[in-house]
């Protein structure tokens, strides 16, 4: 059924607003936003009652798919469930309205918070130092990145090359590329993990470094850490972590002690704070002692009686933000570190574990798998039996949201046909599970019996099947609608 805009519902003379009284001076309005930059004619805005505004949004917040709604096992990406204590907390107006700019005095459990996180994924990760401001993971991986080029350039070396296994996040070799290196793709072994021999035919003193995605996106956990260490060190080329799967090492293996030089956090996937969707993110770098000079700067200190910004290093990389870093987003993680106790990590990655493995063995005879080796938090399956008798990754994904499911990350990664990346992370109840795994089984009967049926899918959601490709190339998201 076609849903009005709130521009179609509006009436001349609604009003869904009454803005609070101006608690400081007022001023004409020239004098605040300069003549030349002022509208000559108002905004063409909708005029409509509060309860129209309400309804309109909750409406619409029913048509879409998220967390709050039913399980999203969207793989790689940590679709785990936010507490709301996090929203709770970091809604106080001494949290909310503060401003980046006071002065550092009015500021101080701000400061200690951001202070006491940086200690604390020091702690969790088993790294020296913590810089805060990345906005997010991506961006994480370029500081990470910069940090590797300025440890290289201070030796006087000009390194031109990052190795990334196959099994890698997506974002890496496009994080390599902006910093300006050569990619040189490592395959994997029949277990899943880094081809040792491909590894040594390639590596050389043209090598800064190596971006290891460990548990990798295959779910497996890279075994050979040691190895792989020792291959890079006898080229003085760094070794880095892509932290997005922290998830399932809490309390079982620190990165820094299984000697990775440097790594992001995704605060989004392991820490519980919003997505962001375009919004906020935050991605947290971590490293040892050979690139804590180099990280940006400034960072939070605390000289016994007051909490500070250190802004003072030479060979700093610089800013990598405007001001901190998102506060907001760094809080939440705070807030579900101190929740979550010291104790309570372990539980987090045994549960994510658990909940993989339980999927894993409920549809291993149903699907093949990318990789017989046991996975952590997330596996992969292959749909090329389906597709053999007409129902593809896809078809099997448009399927599922018939069943109030998002679907799995489909087609990726790559080494794997017909791949579907599933992640039910360590929030979601055994019966949320089952019911996962017999809509699964239930789809693969359905391929057996009709396929047409998948090809149709899906059945029940506002929008029917999409054309995805002609939505990529001729991308309008734009709706003219006139009043007039």
């Amino acid at each position: 059924m076609y849903r009005k805009l709130l521009f179609e519902l509006g009436r001349e003379g609604r009003k869904g607003h009454i803005l609070p009284r101006c608690d400081v001076p007022e001023k004409p309005i020239g004098e605040v936003i300069p003549v030349q930059h002022l509208r000559e004619n108002p905004a063409d805005l909708p005029q409509v009652a509060e309860n129209e505004v309400v309804r309109h949004y909750t409406a619409l917040s029913t048509m879409n798919h998220h967390v709050d709604k039913s399980f999203y096992p969207l793989g790689s990406c940590t679709m785990k469930y936010n507490p709301k204590i996090n929203e709770k907390l970091a809604g106080i107006p001494a949290f909310s309205q503060l401003h980046p700019d006071q002065n550092l005095s009015q500021v101080q459990g701000a400061l200690q918070i951001l202070y006491e996180l940086q200690e604390y994924l020091k702690s969790i990760t088993g790294m020296d130092a913590v810089t805060l401001q990345p906005a997010a993971g991506s961006q994480g991986e370029l500081v990470g990145l910069l940090l590797m080029q300025r440890y290289h350039k201070a030796k006087r070396e000009n390194r031109s090359i990052i190795l990334i296994p196959d099994s890698a996040h997506g974002t890496n070799p496009a994080s390599a590329a902006i910093s300006g290196y050569k990619i040189e793709t490592l395959k994997s072994n029949n277990r899943g993990v880094v081809d040792l021999n491909d590894l040594k035919a390639k590596i050389s003193r043209d090598v800064a470094g190596l971006m290891l995605t460990n548990p990798n996106t295959l779910g497996i956990f890279d075994h050979q850490v040691k190895e792989i260490k020792d291959i890079l060190e006898s080229v003085d080329a760094l070794f880095y972590m892509d932290g997005a799967n922290m998830n399932a090492l809490f309390g079982i293996v620190r990165p820094g002690d299984m000697g990775f030089d440097v790594m992001h956090l995704n605060l989004h996937k392991s820490f519980s704070t919003p997505h962001g969707g375009g919004g906020p993110g935050s991605g947290p770098v971590a490293v040892n002692k050979k690139l804590m000079d180099y990280l940006p700067r400034p960072t939070v200190k605390f000289d016994g009686n007051k909490y500070y910004f250190d802004d003072m290093d030479d060979q700093s990389i610089g800013r990598v933000h405007s001001f901190f870093g998102n506060f907001s987003l760094l809080l939440r993680a705070y807030i579900y570190i101190r929740m979550v106790g010291a104790y309570g990590f372990s539980k987090i990655s045994e549960h994510a574990i658990v909940n993989a493995n339980y999927l894993y063995e409920k549809l291993k005879n149903r699907y093949r798998l990318g990789f017989e080796s046991r996975t952590m938090h997330e596996f992969v399956l292959s749909a090329e039996k389906q597709k053999e008798k007409g129902g593809k990754a896809m078809d099997i994904a448009k399927r599922l949201l018939d069943f109030g499911i998002h679907p799995p990350t489909v087609y990726f990664p790559i080494i794997v046909k017909e791949a579907m990346m599933i992640e039910p992370t360590e929030t979601e109840s055994k019966e949320m599970l089952d019911y996962f795994a017999d809509a699964m089984i239930q789809i693969d009967d359905e391929i057996n019996e009709d396929a047409e049926k998948l090809h149709q899918a899906p059945y029940t959601t506002p929008v029917r099947r999409l054309d995805e490709v002609a939505a990529a190339r001729n991308l309008n998201i734009n709706y003219f609608y006139s009043n007039k």
